[in-house]
């Protein structure tokens, strides 16, 4: 800290030591004030401008130094020197000194703050510079936070000394007008009788409807702002329309018709989107059938000889197409129509905040959810449009095996279906330029899978990055690097599937049109309700995020829907505390809440359970005696701060879990709960004796072997 800094910091803490050595804050009540107000109203009168000047710098010190006392000088401007004066003193008082704090917290702590948080900063800094003003005012006129708070953090930020000097002018004007008038009723009470005076009842009851009033003011100016360029429909023919079919839009639109709103649903291509028909049941039952095909090898442990099999592709890839038709009546134009939802195959256009066209026809709605969901990332490599390459969308339509496939990715989708097409016959290579598969879950989990993959026949070819595809003598290949070595690595294939992750759609059908803000990774941004930057426009699925799984999606969906037909009266902050999600390899991988590499990440502290399969008398019978189950607790507590299960139905055990950190349930209220035995559960209740034996009571267990030895003699 540089000579400058010092000095004006010894300066503040001598300020601020005066205030509490000297006891001054005892004369900034009301009880004292009250005592003198006749004293101060002589000074006043005899004197009016020196009284105001030592006032103003008085109010002045206050705020400059945080210190408490602001309302309650508010009250007295009012008091002393009348409406009029006293909104004018404190107005351009409380503003200075706000100002001050704000360029003192900038000067001594911006720096700092900084080098430490800079990274997690950048996003709020990024915010301020954009929409910083309004966020300003947004506090002054409804302060969620006091004011002296609202001073030193806006001081951390780049917002400029200028813009915060005029926003906070013109934000505090409001309130400190209903303060001050407050002041000058207060000032005029003589005695207890004095209270029930009409002018002192409608102060106060000014005082406590101004939030209400300053918020609707602030919904308006917001609406304002936001709508500036567009013309709102005097009436609409909807209450919402949905755009997109997927899990997120087909919910929205279900519990729009449920509530007897007259709701649209707009589909371009299928019924049922990504999930349905290029997702996760495709998935599924490609993985079901590549199942059989890893249990025959298991036959001889099961106490059977001769038993072979031969996988016919094409009928596994049909079987797969009959899957998704028995699945499909479930989200069929039928089954929606039925429900009340007015369905509507065809391109969405959004042509305003409150309009859609489609079809050539230009529908109104009070209200829209975008549902329009992700598609496969495609990346721009050298030469790869040379070679056949398929994604998570395209390869369903395979009907003769690739000999030699190669995979590019190892997150969930690329590892489930590698394990499936080795398990079904082809020879796999999977790329990931990583450490390791699954790099969102912890080490321990994708050790597991990796094992397993390497049992399966996978070549897994870690730390190697893609630079280019060609095609040599009519044979395909990617050349890549070894990033450990430095090495150049050709990779011959005759099948090659994209599994590099999934992006938004956000284009196409208007989003750039209404100016919707995207986020770094580009997703649509939404606020804490699932709204974008227009209030009455809402977004849930892949399309925003955070998290790209179809029960998320439809989670979002009632709240968004649900806030965009009700909102006037009552909104609800989407909740994503208890998020469970799956990774449907052999072992599966299934986790709730923190991993141990988030909770380091976070600073978190925690402690580890854990309970190996293998030990399970149901997984022992069955052949699937591998995997573990993994709970993180707070330390010392049986408070459940995250579970990753690996093993076979990890998926099924993960939900008491998510049942349990739903509703705050310990590991004690899971060990305490009947499990049917043999079954795969009975892991849940034995990771919890594991809690349990590790926090017993040994200073009661060694007094109750003492009782024990006693009572033999």
């Amino acid at each position: 800290m540089n000579s400058r800094k010092l000095a004006l910091m010894g300066v503040i803490l001598a300020l601020l030591g005066s205030f509490f050595v000297f006891d001054i804050g005892q004369y900034l009540n009301l009880e004292a004030l009250k005592a003198q107000q006749a004293a101060l109203n002589a000074q006043v009168t005899a004197q009016p401008w020196l009284a105001a000047g030592v006032f103003f710098l008085a109010y002045v010190a206050v705020t400059a130094l945080s210190l408490p006392g602001a309302a309650l000088m508010t009250l007295l401007a009012g008091a002393l020197f009348g409406l009029l004066e006293g909104f004018i003193l404190v107005s351009f008082a409380s503003t200075l000194g706000a100002t001050l704090a704000m360029l003192s917290s900038r000067f001594l702590l911006r720096d700092w703050v900084q080098s430490r948080f800079g990274q997690r900063l950048a996003g709020i800094d990024a915010g301020i510079e954009r929409e910083g003003a309004f966020y300003l005012f947004a506090l002054r006129l409804v302060p969620v936070f006091p004011f002296f708070l609202i001073n030193l953090a806006m001081g951390l930020t780049r917002l400029p000394a200028r813009t915060y000097w005029w926003v906070s002018q013109l934000g505090m004007l409001p309130g400190t007008l209903v303060f001050v008038n407050a002041g000058r009723e207060l000032g005029k009470l003589d005695s207890l009788a004095g209270i029930l005076s009409p002018g002192l009842l409608g102060a106060f009851v000014l005082l406590g409807v101004f939030p209400l009033i300053a918020r609707k003011l602030l919904g308006l100016i917001q609406a304002r702002r936001v709508y500036a360029g567009w013309d709102k429909p005097k009436t609409f023919d909807r209450n919402l329309l949905v755009i997109g079919a997927g899990a997120g839009g087909l919910v929205s639109a279900y519990i729009a018709a449920a509530v007897k709103a007259k709701v649209s649903l707009i589909e371009k291509h299928q019924m049922g989107g990504d999930c349905l028909n290029t997702g996760c049941v495709p998935s599924k039952a490609l993985l079901r059938s590549a199942k059989l095909a890893n249990e025959l090898k298991k036959a001889p442990a099961l106490g059977f000889s001769g038993v072979q099999g031969t996988v016919n592709f094409p009928a596994v890839m049909a079987r797969v197409q009959r899957v998704i038709a028995d699945i499909e009546p479930h989200d069929s134009v039928e089954r929606y129509t039925g429900l009340g939802v007015e369905v509507i195959q065809g391109q969405a256009k959004i042509l305003s905040p409150w309009s859609v066209e489609v079809n050539g026809q230009t529908l109104t709605s009070r209200n829209l959810i975008i549902a329009a969901g992700a598609r496969p990332l495609v990346p721009n490599i050298p030469g790869l449009e040379q070679v056949q390459s398929y994604t998570s969308d395209t390869i369903w339509g395979l009907r003769e095996q690739p000999r030699w496939l190669l995979v590019l990715g190892g997150g969930l989708i690329g590892c489930e279906l590698a394990q499936a097409f080795q398990r079904l016959g082809s020879q796999v290579i999977q790329v990931e330029r990583g450490e390791r598969l699954l790099p969102l879950e912890d080490a321990d989990a994708s050790v597991a899978v990796m094992s397993s993959l390497r049992a399966d026949g996978v070549d897994l070819r870690l730390r190697h990055q893609a630079e280019r595809f060609e095609v040599v003598n009519g044979e395909q290949r990617m050349i890549a690097r070894h990033l450990d070595t430095g090495e150049e690595v050709t990779i011959a294939f005759d099948g090659l599937l994209l599994a590099l992750g999934r992006v938004a759609n956000v284009s196409g059908y208007g989003v750039e049109e209404l100016g919707l803000t995207l986020r770094p990774n580009g997703t649509l941004e939404t606020d804490e309700y699932l709204a974008t930057r227009l209030p009455n426009v809402y977004a849930v699925g892949d399309v925003t995020g955070p998290y790209q799984f179809t029960h998320v999606a439809a989670h979002q969906a009632w709240y968004a829907a649900v806030n965009a037909l009700f909102g006037s009266f009552k909104r609800f902050k989407v909740d994503y505390r208890v998020i469970p999600h799956c990774t449907f390899t052999d072992p599966v991988v299934a986790r709730v809440g923190l991993s141990e590499t988030e909770a380091q990440a976070k600073g978190i502290a925690y402690e580890v359970t854990r309970y190996g399969i293998d030990d399970l008398d149901r997984a022992i019978a069955d052949e699937a005696a591998h995997g573990f189950v993994k709970v993180l607790t707070v330390p010392g507590k049986d408070q459940i701060l995250g579970v990753t299960i690996v093993g076979e139905h990890a998926g099924e055990l993960l939900t008491e879990y998510v049942l349990a950190m739903k509703y705050n349930l310990g590991l004690n209220k899971i060990l305490g709960t009947i499990h049917s035995y043999p079954t795969m559960s009975e892991a849940n209740k034995y990771a919890a004796g594991e809690w349990k034996r590790a926090h017993a009571p040994q200073g009661l267990l060694r007094l109750a072997e003492r009782f024990h030895a006693w009572r033999l003699k």
